[in-house]
């Protein structure tokens, strides 16, 4: 007798932690890409304006993204997949994924956020709620990549497929991500804010519910 879904998604977020916590050369290997890429900004352009340091950091962001959401469901091989799908339900499945990379990305977020901070400067006027915009942003990208990731796992594990249909979507999620972290680097009142926060939190509900929509008929694939 199956459990109920919610037993199933926690025991899902359990042992996606306790394979990262195991397999840490994954965690250490986005790490020293992190490092590394902001390291290397700073050889190269030493302290830039606040406009260049802000989309640099979305930048990173993306690729960050990219690299630790994605090995979620490619790292699935087809006979995983399978045990999976004769023990849970396909939307506890893609729950448990949204969630996991949800803290995965979060935590990635703050050092990517200290990284740039002690090799880029800080202009940041607003550190709260820099931080705060960060973190939503990373709840953004996560849930974007994530129900990407689903999608190209069943095309046989192809990265590129979710690079190729994520570029639509990823730029004006970055842009909008781009324009209301703007505010913290100004102690002007920039107007349109509301609205911009509005688009994003529906672009986030519109994701999470494609994704339960969506991945119960990839899942029968």
């Amino acid at each position: 007798m199956k459990s109920s879904p919610f037993r199933q998604t926690i025991t899902l977020v359990k042992k996606d932690i306790l394979l990262e916590l195991r397999q840490k050369y994954a965690f250490y290997g986005i790490l020293l890409y992190i490092i590394s890429t902001v390291f290397v900004i700073n050889l190269m352009i030493s302290k830039p304006e606040e406009k260049l340091w802000n989309a640099l950091f979305w930048v990173v962001q993306l690729f960050v993204a990219v690299n630790a959401v994605a090995k979620s469901f490619l790292q699935e091989n087809r006979g995983r997949l399978l045990y999976f799908y004769s023990l849970v339900h396909p939307r506890s499945f893609i729950v448990a994924k949204l969630i996991y990379n949800i803290i995965l990305m979060c935590v990635m977020t703050l050092i990517t956020i200290v990284c740039c901070m002690m090799f880029l400067g800080n202009p940041v006027t607003s550190f709260l709620y820099f931080i705060g915009i960060c973190l939503l942003g990373g709840i953004s990208l996560s849930l974007l990549f994530t129900m990407l990731a689903a999608i190209a796992a069943q095309a046989n594990q192809n990265a590129a497929l979710m690079a190729i249909m994520g570029f639509p979507i990823m730029l004006p999620l970055l842009m909008l991500l781009s324009n209301i972290a703007k505010s913290s680097f100004i102690t002007v009142y920039q107007p349109g804010l509301p609205k911009m926060f509005l688009m994003l939190g529906s672009m986030d509900i519109l994701i999470v519910a494609l994704s339960l929509v969506l991945f119960p008929f990839l899942w029968k694939d």
